[in-house]
């Protein structure tokens, strides 16, 4: 039995639930977020709670119920608190700073990296060397902070590049003289 897919989902008073049998949408305060739901998985919305419901008792529903209850989890979540991503920039000269709706990112290459970020996403950059990735989509946050990360990669020598704060970089010995 999937016992995640099986925890009803408190419903903050703010947030309004509206499902029909392929889809369920859940708004609040920050905005609103939609997510197709998979086939022979439902909802039921009561007294506060959403309980998802699985037509029967085969591996893939299972799995499908524990995922469907995540993620509409991860929408009241995010229509509420919202979610956000740190990164961090190490190097001499790196940082980064916010034209219009482009991160303009200084990391060492010949020329500028111009990132356009997405609708949704709110970056905020608070030193020159800290960015703050915002918004109420969990997987929308977590795929421009790691798109961000990749522009430059922590280097394993120095540790130059962007990384996730709290992020260990395990660090290469370097050459020694002979």
């Amino acid at each position: 039995m999937s016992r995640i897919g099986r925890m009803p989902i408190a419903l903050p008073k703010e947030v309004k639930v509206a499902s029909d049998p392929s889809r369920v949408e859940v708004s609040g305060p920050k905005g609103l977020l939609a997510y197709p739901l998979p086939p022979g998985i439902s909802l039921t919305v009561e007294e506060g709670k959403i309980v998802v419901h699985r037509s029967n008792d085969q591996r893939t529903s299972r799995a499908l119920q524990g995922l469907a209850r995540s993620l509409i989890a991860n929408m009241v979540t995010g229509v509420t608190r919202g979610f956000e991503k740190k990164l961090e920039i190490l190097g001499v000269g790196f940082r980064a700073d916010l034209q219009g709706d482009a991160l303009k990112l200084t990391l060492g290459y010949s020329h500028p990296v111009l990132y356009p970020v997405p609708k949704g996403i709110r970056v905020e950059i608070e030193k020159q060397t800290l960015i703050t990735v915002k918004g109420i989509d969990k997987q929308q946050v977590g795929i421009v902070a790691a798109q961000l990360r990749s522009i430059k990669p922590p280097e394993p020598y120095k540790g130059k590049g962007i990384k996730y704060l709290g992020e260990r970089i395990r660090k290469k010995v370097g050459k020694t003289k002979a």
